[in-house]
């Protein structure tokens, strides 16, 4: 997969726009960041709630790790791009995006 793969995913959700965040590029539907893109758009991050990380990280291990931290113990998700598998980044996405329009 690539970062234009990742992001047009990303922006093919209702709502959802690209915006920026310490440098780098972000997807956000109304005002929640619901992935982003690393700086050198090699990796992405998708915020999953804490149960669907666990269930991404165990489908694929070496694409898919917790984000370090805080922001890894609740659920942000950091996925390798170049090995990740595309039908599971899509699903990935779309989870975040919708843990997003949920969220109150």
């Amino acid at each position: 997969m690539t970062a234009g793969e990742f992001r047009t995913l990303a922006l093919g959700h209702p709502g959802a726009m690209e915006g920026s965040h310490q440098n780098h590029p972000d997807f956000r539907v109304g005002k929640k960041i619901f992935a982003s893109l690393g700086p050198d758009e090699t990796w992405a991050m998708v915020r999953l709630n804490p149960l669907d990380q666990m269930v991404f990280v165990k489908e694929d291990l070496v694409a898919h790790k917790p984000a370090n931290g805080a922001w890894g113990r609740s659920g942000c998700t950091i996925i390798q791009l170049a090995i990740a598998n595309k039908k599971l980044v899509k699903k990935a996405i779309y989870l975040a995006w919708d843990h997003c329009v949920q969220k109150p």
